[in-house]
């Protein structure tokens, strides 16, 4: 029985192998590169404290079709423009001493009635059923600038102006025009007898930032697994293994053709 030939390693044959796998290991390594950068940029954002920074204009940090910028969060920001009370809802679980209760959260239209509108957070309320009257006309309003949230809290009742969460696609249902990417929450209240406190937010999601970390050593590990597959292909073709059932099968051959 005689031996396969062996291949060269860079045999013309293998060319596509060997691009295919560099190619998924490089791929891999830049989407794992990005998602650790993603994660080590959350945990700096994270860190900083932004809330004792002076007040600017809300135009400088978020426009009304931008996306929020995650280095601005807590920011304070003034705003002005003209109240849209018919747009006033009221978010639960916000906690003040120990007592359950609600924000109180109307939309700013910026600059004039038909324009953008960015949630504010009036202030808080234990019952909304005792909440003052919202606001009318021209307003001007401090406060500091958050990401819309999105706790996963389901609205089990979309008939009311309660909602469990400041989530943008569920304030638009309560106004006409677009809203900005984030909200507001008031330094002082505004009609409200209480304000509202960034303490009162609801506690981050322990594994958001880590959740790109993971993704990151996934795709390396995907990189790696790459790496084995090409392995065992060049390994295959370069040093092909005797089909010793092919010899035992070719002297079987032999030996029913030939006379008995």
């Amino acid at each position: 029985m005689s031996s396969p030939a062996v291949v060269p390693i860079w045999h013309p044959k293998l060319w596509a192998a060997h691009a295919l796998g560099l190619a998924c290991v490089v791929v891999a390594t830049l989407l794992g590169l990005w998602q650790l950068d993603s994660w080590q940029h959350a945990r700096e954002v994270e860190a900083m404290d932004l809330t004792s920074q002076a007040p600017v204009p809300l135009e400088d940090l978020l426009g009304s079709d931008d996306p929020f910028p995650g280095a601005v969060v807590g920011h304070p920001v003034d705003a002005a423009g003209v109240w849209v009370p018919e747009g006033t809802v009221y978010i639960s679980g916000r906690e003040s001493d120990g007592a359950d209760g609600y924000w109180v959260v109307t939309p700013l239209a910026i600059d004039g009635s038909g324009d953008p509108a960015i949630p504010v957070v009036r202030g808080w309320v234990a019952d909304p059923a005792e909440a003052p009257a919202a606001p009318t006309g021209p307003g001007e309003v401090t406060g500091w600038l958050q990401p819309a949230e999105g706790t996963g809290a389901v609205d089990e009742d979309r008939t009311d102006d309660v909602i469990p969460q400041l989530r943008v696609a569920d304030v638009i249902q309560h106004v006409d025009q677009d809203l900005y990417s984030g909200y507001i929450v008031s330094e002082d209240p505004v009609g409200a007898p209480e304000p509202a406190t960034l303490e009162q937010l609801p506690e981050a999601g322990t594994f958001t930032a880590l959740r790109n970390l993971l993704y990151a050593i996934e795709w390396w590990i995907f990189g790696l697994f790459a790496v084995f597959i090409w392995w065992r292909y060049v390994r295959d073709v370069t040093h092909p293994e005797p089909d010793e059932e092919g010899e035992d099968r070719s002297v079987t051959d032999r030996s029913v053709g030939s006379p008995t």
